[in-house]
């Protein structure tokens, strides 16, 4: 059974948290780690520590998009692992929200999402035709998406809309490897009460996950992962 070797990895929507522990963790696993994101000033340290090189980019629009995928791959090549960490988010009670903020988080962490897929698929179709013209092989892979996309409730209902968006695309759009962030209270994001440990999502622990799906051979896909800390209530 031979398992996925990648050699390149784009991460749109980089920065502290979940992007940073998977840049590591590509780093250490040897593959070439392309980072993007509005503001590409916070990334400096981050590059310096796993050598990934940063694009400046935002993902809402389909030509700066484009554009990110001409950059990397002739600077570094054509990425076989993509993942979209974007989002956006509206706050405040759902009466409340205002609707050009609603707008705007959905065209984050949905509309970003999809254009982002395209050109992966794009790209990767590409790619492929040039190894085997002929048969044109597209291998395609199911996406990951955030828990808040399939929960209700008062408090995650400016969330939802947004997610449920990415989550559809997710799942009707991704490559190998295409990737939505998936959202729990998070180390760093806020403090871990001490008697509680292990009680906040570790973002290296998500990471972790992430590697686990890439890993798997394309007779056993997973289809979705929902992962939550050990002493939430389901």
């Amino acid at each position: 059974m031979e398992l996925p070797k990648y050699k390149i990895a784009l991460i749109v929507g980089a920065g502290e948290g979940l992007s940073a522990s998977l840049a590591r963790l590509f780093a250490r696993e040897g593959i070439s780690v392309a980072l993007a994101a509005r503001k590409i000033e916070k990334l400096g340290a981050l590059c310096t520590e796993t050598g990934a090189r940063a694009f400046a980019c935002n993902a809402t629009e389909a030509g700066e998009v484009e554009r990110l995928f001409g950059m990397v791959e002739r600077e570094i090549g054509t990425p076989d692992i993509v993942v979209y960490n974007a989002s956006g988010r509206a706050r405040g009670a759902f009466t409340d929200l205002v609707p050009a903020d609603v707008a705007q988080a959905i065209a984050v962490s949905a509309f970003g999402g999809f254009l982002v897929a395209q050109q992966a698929a794009t790209a990767h179709a590409a790619q492929q035709a040039r190894r085997d013209p002929v048969h044109r092989r597209f291998r395609q892979r199911q996406g990951l998406s955030a828990v808040g996309a399939v929960r209700d409730g008062q408090v995650r209902a400016a969330r939802a809309g947004p997610e449920h968006g990415a989550r559809i695309v997710a799942a009707g759009h991704s490559r190998r490897a295409f990737r939505h962030r998936r959202r729990h209270p998070q180390r760093g994001a806020r403090t871990e009460p001490a008697d509680r440990p292990d009680s906040m999502l570790d973002p290296d622990a998500i990471a972790l996950s992430y590697w686990n799906v890439l890993q798997q051979p394309r007779s056993a896909w997973t289809w979705e992962v929902e992962l939550r800390p050990w002493v939430e209530k389901f």
